[in-house]
């Protein structure tokens, strides 16, 4: 982690701006592509990797407990709306709040940019049952199409009115 970042900060942990580079948010990135190859049907997986995370209108944040690494997401900026990417806990920090800590700082992170929706892509099954739990704790509603993704029985879009 990055000793010098503008962040979130709580007593346990630190969210900063990640330019991809430390070794523990590359693993994470790479578990949870390859989660995401794997559960996903052929021509409904919608991950980035490392490369497509580094686009320009994309920024990604890690969560930090000292140098331990909770977890990842990303936040891509859309002329109309932020849409979260690559949200994904450290197994060993999953049901730890990290994931809904991510998740405010990047609601917090497009407020300040000016957006009044956020959208995302997601799975289904059990894999992804946790992430879609949070999202609709945090008033996601599904939604129609948007960017190049199109609503199926796996594939399930949401949005949030900031």
């Amino acid at each position: 982690m990055s000793s010098a970042c503008p962040s979130t900060k709580t007593s346990d942990m630190e969210i900063c701006r990640t330019d991809l580079s430390e070794p523990e948010v590359v693993a994470l990135l790479e578990l949870h592509h390859s989660e995401m190859q794997a559960f996903s049907p052929p021509g409904t997986c919608h991950v980035l990797d490392l490369s497509g995370l580094q686009a320009p209108e994309i920024e990604v944040y890690a969560a930090w407990n000292g140098d331990a690494i909770l977890a990842i997401g990303a936040l891509r900026r859309d002329e109309n709306f932020g849409e979260l990417k690559s949200m994904r806990a450290h197994p060993e920090a999953r049901g730890k709040g990290a994931g809904r800590a991510m998740l405010n700082h990047l609601l917090d992170r497009a407020r300040e940019l000016g957006f009044t929706e956020v959208k995302l892509e997601t799975g289904s099954g059990e894999l992804f049952e946790p992430a879609v739990g949070l999202y609709k704790s945090a008033g996601f509603v599904p939604c129609e199409a948007f960017a190049d993704y199109i609503p199926g029985e796996f594939n399930k879009l949401y949005s949030l009115t900031l």
